[in-house]
């Protein structure tokens, strides 16, 4: 393309070591010994931006750092070659583990709730956000214990005024919160809808009736549902597309969402229609799925995935 690249700016408040490993069973009362290990810089925001990077975009992560935890991670991201900047916090960064268990063939993944933040530190980085240069403003991932919830309500207010597109990933009250707010993409797991319009949404009519709910009460310009192995659906304001899921070995969901998400908002920021974005979010999340560790995927494989996956891409009616 002749214009310059969007620059994406992905928030990750809550970053973590990655660390994965298989094992031959996991069971209680026993020392598990694992095997295969190995170590990825992780958390929403973090696994955005390198998916972005990885599939040819231009991206800048923002994120805290504390203890000795912050280092080992600021050591992975120095390796890489993405772009991201750190704000000291005096807590230390989180450590996660996933386990693959090859007799069920299971994935258990031990996700720790992470540092506590202080005031002056969050209110740092919302500070950062007021002249950070981007063109696409992603927060994904989960508040740190001492963010208040409506933080990412916060960082939506100062999108608006500067005029970025803002998207979201995230959960709890922290998405409550943001769905009063602007937003130009909110994504969503089945599991994080039905928690934010407290019912069950057993099909796929239900579910689209819950996204254009959804699209009428709030402020979103798009709403993205992953939907596992049953695919995934996107809603606008004036129509809606739907993507089945696709065969493929599953042998690590982690990153999976994020990289669904960071595929979307790439091909967005470089003017790709819905149904092309959604087949490139598809095709991300659909390649991830076949590696082990956190959000590897490779852009040969997305882009052979998008090409399998476009023409069973179909518009669905968005009844209110």
């Amino acid at each position: 393309m002749a214009e310059m690249p969007k620059r994406i700016v992905t928030l990750a408040l809550n970053p973590a070591v990655d660390v994965a490993a298989e094992a031959e069973a996991v069971r209680p009362a026993h020392k598990i010994r694992t095997f295969n290990e190995r170590f990825d810089p992780g958390g929403g925001g973090v696994n955005v931006a390198r998916v972005v990077r990885t599939l040819g975009g231009e991206a800048h992560a923002l994120l805290f750092l504390g203890g000795a935890t912050g280092a080992l991670l600021q050591e992975m991201l120095d390796a890489t070659s993405l772009s991201w900047e750190s704000l000291p916090i005096q807590g230390r960064t989180r450590i996660s583990l996933t386990v693959h268990d090859r007799g069920s063939g299971q994935e258990y993944r031990f996700v720790p709730e992470g540092p506590v933040v202080a005031e002056r530190e969050w209110r740092a980085m919302l500070d950062r956000l007021e002249t950070v240069e981007a063109d696409w403003l992603v927060a994904s991932g989960s508040l740190p214990r001492g963010v208040p919830d409506d933080f990412y309500a916060s960082v939506s207010e100062i999108a608006e005024r500067r005029r970025i597109p803002f998207v979201v990933d995230t959960s709890g009250p922290a998405l409550r919160a943001v769905t009063a707010k602007n937003v130009s993409l909110l994504k969503l797991s089945l599991r994080e809808l039905e928690w934010l319009l407290r019912r069950t949404l057993p099909n796929e009519a239900a579910q689209e009736k819950a996204a254009a709910e959804l699209m009428r009460t709030g402020k979103l310009d798009r709403l993205a549902l992953s939907l596992g192995a049953a695919g995934a659906l996107l809603a606008t304001r004036e129509e809606a597309y739907r993507v089945p899921g696709q065969r493929v070995p599953v042998r690590s969901a982690v990153g999976a969402g994020d990289s669904f998400l960071a595929a979307m908002v790439l091909a967005y920021a470089r003017g790709a229609p819905d149904a092309e974005a959604l087949a490139w979010a598809a095709a991300a999340g659909t390649a991830v799925v076949a590696h082990f560790g956190t959000a590897q995927v490779s852009r040969e494989e997305t882009e052979a995935w998008f090409a399998k996956i476009l023409p069973q891409i179909r518009a669905v009616p968005l009844a209110g």
